[in-house]
């Protein structure tokens, strides 16, 4: 938003000194309220008595102690600034947490500048399956969020079958969305240690991210072993890496790692620098979906990948945002059950990288809509 030209106030929940260049910082705090209080005691019992005070509280209200506090501040927080002085007032998530949105909601007097920003479908019982969780409280959380669609003047995603998907549950939001995808940013990020694992004169395949329990990476470990095994010259000059927490996966990884050596996965979270870098440095970036019905999200990585300009292997669903967004004549997509025609295109991608004629992805449609510009045009 800085670079599209915006002079942007950032109010912030966390216990972190955040400082971003162009933008003013405010380090949102609870106070001593009733729920700070009551979070505190919350954690207390749990730690003496094994007895959770908030269950009950949580069932009757659909929110936790904490929760709650934090709305609160951030809507104690919001009433020191005058509306009048602001163009746009958004509000972005994280995990399940919508706690900025239910600050905001407290607050009328922004709502007629309020963009929700909505990463994820929310209640969680609203997952796609095979997801089926039910949360605690799952018809007050629904309810909060129903009074979000209504109250917003905008309701922000940054995926249009994620837009769709929602829209079928809340019918408010049809007239008022907008789609702003993941934006393309240059981190700056320099002088870092790239892990010894990382070759960087390899042909090397990444997988950047934790492996949640229905992203299953043993479709293409399959894949790139049966390349190996077709093309033993390979073994001494290409490497799979899947990086990030490997998840209810780690067993299966690591006896598929013993078997096969040039796949190696990460015991744990690798700090993003690092990560960043090995997506600008490696010959083909993965973007690997949960195996569902249909993913309607737009992992955050794939503005990553884009800007990275290394071709994308995607496994997904074939309802996709990512898929969609690729487009049906890119020829690096392919479905889970799809291990030989995986295979085919890890060969065609090391036939062209060791002729030195693997290209770039090439995708200024995709560096357009990511990019500041487009957000500009969009919020014009």
């Amino acid at each position: 938003m800085v670079a599209a030209g915006f002079e942007v106030t950032a109010l912030h929940y966390t216990l972190k000194n955040i400082t971003i260049e162009g933008i003013n910082t405010i380090a949102v705090t609870e106070g001593r309220s009733i729920f700070y209080i009551l979070s505190r005691l919350q954690r207390y019992f749990y730690k003496w008595f094994k007895v959770n005070i908030g269950d009950s509280y949580e069932k009757h209200t659909g929110f936790s102690f904490n929760w709650k506090g934090a709305s609160y501040a951030f809507a104690k927080a919001l009433r020191k600034y005058n509306h009048q002085d602001y163009k746009m007032i958004w509000t972005l998530g994280k995990g399940t947490q919508f706690r900025a949105h239910a600050g905001v909601l407290r607050c009328p007097e922004w709502h007629d500048k309020w963009y929700a920003y909505v990463h994820d479908p929310y209640p969680q019982q609203l997952y796609p399956r095979p997801y089926n969780f039910v949360p605690i409280g799952y018809k007050e959380k629904r309810n909060f969020f129903a009074a979000v669609t209504k109250k917003a003047n905008k309701i922000v995603f940054p995926s249009l079958l994620l837009k769709e998907w929602m829209q079928s549950y809340f019918v408010d939001i049809k007239d008022k969305s907008l789609v702003i995808p993941h934006q393309i940013s240059q981190l700056g990020v320099e002088n870092v240690q790239l892990p010894d694992y990382f070759k960087q004169d390899y042909f090397t395949i990444l997988h950047a991210g934790n492996l949640l329990d229905l992203r299953d990476p043993k479709p293409l470990a399959m894949a790139f072993q049966a390349f190996l095994e077709k093309h033993p010259d390979a073994k001494t000059n290409s490497q799979l890496l899947f990086i990030g927490k490997p998840g209810s996966f780690k067993e299966e990884l690591s006896n598929i790692s013993m078997q096969t050596p040039q796949i190696y996965t990460s015991k744990d979270y690798v700090p993003f620098d690092e990560v960043y870098q090995m997506q600008q440095g490696c010959s083909v970036n993965v973007i690997l979906e949960a195996r569902s019905e249909i993913s309607p999200f737009l992992p955050g990585k794939f503005a990553h990948c884009v800007g990275a300009n290394k071709p994308i292997l995607l496994i997904g669903p074939y309802y996709s945002e990512s898929k969609r967004l690729l487009g049906e004549s890119y020829p690096y997509t392919y479905d889970f059950e799809q291990i030989t025609e995986i295979q085919e295109g890890i060969e065609s991608l090391y036939k062209l990288w060791s002729t030195q004629k693997l290209e770039y992805l090439k995708r200024p449609d995709l560096e357009h809509y990511m990019s500041a510009h487009y957000l500009k045009e969009i919020l014009a």
